[in-house]
């Protein structure tokens, strides 16, 4: 395997892992202003993500570095294509950000409900984003034959990619709720769970369809064979059916797995019908964004490939390491516990035969 594939492999497992575990951090989100009851339950849901919602974004982050510094050209071409449309992610990201801190700043009910709903709002939007944006390396944009971007924000929204967007907000809205069921006990736990079954069918749907839209985009827009990018689409179509499955007998802990690969074989669907391509060119086919005309030369590569060799396990272990150690659920009632001077009463006054 060459080092160009490598990395774009590399790029393509990067946005499955942040699909798989921020995808529950925007569900949690997405659900805030619909499961709980009260303001300890609210704020319950988001200490479920509080530890761990930040290292997710790690993923994201490490995605971008790595498409700059692999393929530049790609990353270039996103950059200023996509400008907007990225502006728009970073500003829902921040007012996401922002809502976790602020939110505590007061106990009045009007700014909470504020803070509340703009998490809300960054939870639904960025993934909407992200769904449409992906669906647009496979769909096709307008490009010219320096591969520089050659339309306008519109032309990032077709039935395809909106529909894309809706899917991925819904499949972590389910994926969140599944997160829920084992992080959280009591009525909310019972809430969860009930969300769960209630959004599987429907979600599994319109996931299902769109995997294979995208595997039918993948042989019209890239000029692909129907293998291997059905492989991907069709196991997501599994995952999906057995999330169905686990969440309707409320097996909790498989419902979670199931759905968390949906998100990667979302993802998996993508890349495989965006191969050997970065960036589809539609109408203009042949100025399409290739794997080998987009990478930084094999020295760079090389170094990058070293540099990720040594901190790749670092940032797991690390990751791995938070989630054991926040692994308890949260909510439920409150134990109760007798005063002690009250029980040596009681004893005291009991008769004795």
């Amino acid at each position: 395997m060459s080092l160009e594939i490598f990395w774009f492999c590399l790029i393509a497992v990067l946005w499955g892992g942040y699909f798989l575990l921020e995808g529950f951090d925007f569900g949690v989100g997405i659900l805030l202003p619909f499961l709980p009851r009260n303001e300890r339950e609210r704020s319950t849901m988001l200490e479920t993500i509080g530890p761990v919602w930040d290292g997710n974004e790690v993923w994201l982050v490490v995605a971008g570095g790595a498409t700059f510094a692999a393929f530049p050209a790609w990353y270039a071409t996103m950059f200023s294509g996509f400008y907007l449309a990225l502006l728009l992610v970073l500003v829902l990201l921040i007012v996401r950000v922002v809502s976790f801190e602020w939110r505590e700043k007061s106990d009045h009910p009007r700014w909470r409900a504020t803070w509340r709903w703009a998490n809300t709002v960054g939870s639904v939007g960025a993934p909407f984003v992200w769904g449409v944006a992906l669906a647009n390396l496979v769909h096709g944009v307008p490009l010219n034959s320096d591969g520089d971007y050659s339309g306008n924000v519109l032309d990032l929204f077709s039935v395809y990619t909106v529909l894309a967007g809706i899917a991925t907000v819904a499949l972590f809205a389910l994926h969140g709720a599944a997160f829920l069921t084992l992080r959280t006990r009591g009525d909310l736990h019972a809430r969860a769970v009930a969300a769960t079954r209630r959004l599987a069918i429907p979600v599994a749907l319109v996931v299902g369809a769109v995997l294979a839209w995208t595997v039918a985009v993948g042989v019209d827009r890239n000029e692909k064979d129907v293998f291997p990018p059905i492989l991907p689409a069709a196991l997501g179509g599994a995952a999906l059916v057995l999330a169905v499955v686990f969440a309707m007998r409320k097996r909790s802990g498989w419902a979670f797995v199931t759905t968390g690969l949906a998100a990667l074989l979302w993802v998996a669907t993508i890349f495989t019908a965006l191969y050997p391509r970065l960036l589809v060119s539609h109408p203009s086919f042949s100025n399409s964004l290739t794997i080998s005309g987009a990478a930084a030369a094999h020295y760079a590569l090389s170094v990058i490939t070293v540099v990720a060799a040594i901190l790749t396990p670092v940032v797991l272990l690390y990751q791995g390491w938070t989630y054991h150690v926040f692994r308890a659920r949260l909510g439920g009632e409150a134990l109760v516990t007798e005063p002690v001077e009250a029980m040596e009463d009681r004893t005291a006054s009991t008769p004795t035969g």
